[in-house]
């Protein structure tokens, strides 16, 4: 979508001077771009690498001054503006800033309220979404609210814009820490750390020597640096699904995303499954939390001896499994005695 519409905004032609691109996910089609003059600001570990392979330079971060710039937009409003925001800042007065989006991740009350705030032309709309550009005016044109800033959610706990689970504690997140056992075992991993919260509880319990946080999302990661300043804690921004150590740990705890965009994709959460099974000690214990209604049972059942709901709603599951790496279980999940 962002390929055939930035075709047709550009006309197949590389725009002139150092261009940077803030949202390109890895499979986006760059081609009017030339990678040589193309600086691509991505957070999320897969498509970084992904783009990288391709010959473009990435970093979760960029520094300096651009010609021209294009933002795709996200789902999160607060994302979205926090990207324009941060393009904006980086190019001079008169340059070309082009915003793409889809229709389902708001690109039309984007381009309303842009509108009311800097010139806007070159509307193209494709593949039910739309491009446009904007001309940057001099001065402080964007509201200071639009600018990305950690802002605390609960005591103790800030987030980014874009982050999951932004506003809040995730209720899934919060059934999964109150089936935690009172005592941890030494060696932990949360695979999807987020933004640290789940990681904190854990290591409010006694028994942890260390807990490593693996988060694909560099935002969410650095709101969890930000958030857990226990020695313990090692931070690894990572992708879950290939994430490894050296040496096996005897406890994971995870909250496995599974969706890819607006996508469903339950396929996610059983790499993470297979990960967890990779990471742990044939003695190790997994617990994790799912909605109802993901069919996570089969992937569980595959890597692990064991598998127990522990407790759980009409909308999440809490399950506890053991026995990684020996004879899947014939059996179906059994739900521990209330």
């Amino acid at each position: 979508m962002t390929t055939t519409r930035l075709a047709l905004a550009l006309s197949d032609s590389c725009p002139e001077g150092d261009f940077l691109v803030i949202g390109a996910r890895g499979g986006d089609d760059l081609s009017p771009l030339d990678p040589a003059h193309t600086r691509i600001r991505q957070g999320h570990f897969p498509d970084h690498n992904a783009l990288a392979a391709r010959g473009f330079l990435v970093a979760p971060a960029v520094e300096g001054r651009f010609d021209g710039a294009l933002v795709i937009l996200p789902r999160a409003k607060a994302e979205a503006r926090a990207r324009i925001a941060d393009a904006a800042s980086r190019l001079v007065p008169g340059a070309a800033l082009w915003i793409d989006g889809q229709k389902t991740d708001g690109i039309d009350s984007m381009l309303r309220e842009l509108r009311l705030l800097a010139p806007v032309d070159e509307v193209h709309s494709k593949a039910h979404g739309k491009i446009f550009r904007v001309t940057v005016p001099a001065g402080d044109w964007l509201p200071e609210d639009w600018t990305a800033r950690a802002r605390e959610v609960v005591p103790g706990f800030v987030t980014r814009p874009g982050v999951f689970s932004a506003d809040g504690i995730d209720p899934g997140s919060a059934m999964l820490a109150a089936a935690l056992p009172d005592r941890m075992p030494t060696r932990v991993v949360d695979l999807g750390a987020g933004w640290g919260w789940l990681s904190a509880q854990a290591l409010a319990r006694p028994g942890i020597e260390a807990i490593h946080l693996v988060e694909a999302d560099h935002a969410a990661l650095e709101s969890a640096r930000d958030n857990i300043l226990d020695p313990r804690a090692q931070f690894h921004w990572a992708d879950a699904r290939e994430f490894t150590l050296r040496e096996p740990v005897n406890g994971v705890i995870m909250n496995p995303p599974f969706h890819d965009g607006r996508m469903a994709d339950p396929r996610i959460g059983a790499d993470f499954i297979a990960a967890a099974a990779r990471l742990l000690t044939g003695a190790g214990r997994l617990w994790m939390v799912a909605n109802r209604h993901l069919p996570y049972e089969t992937a569980l059942a595959q890597h692990f001896a064991q598998v127990t709901e522990l407790r759980g709603d009409n909308r999440f599951k809490v399950i506890e499994a053991t026995g990684a790496g020996r004879n899947a279980s014939r059996n179906p999940v059994r739900k521990a005695r209330r």
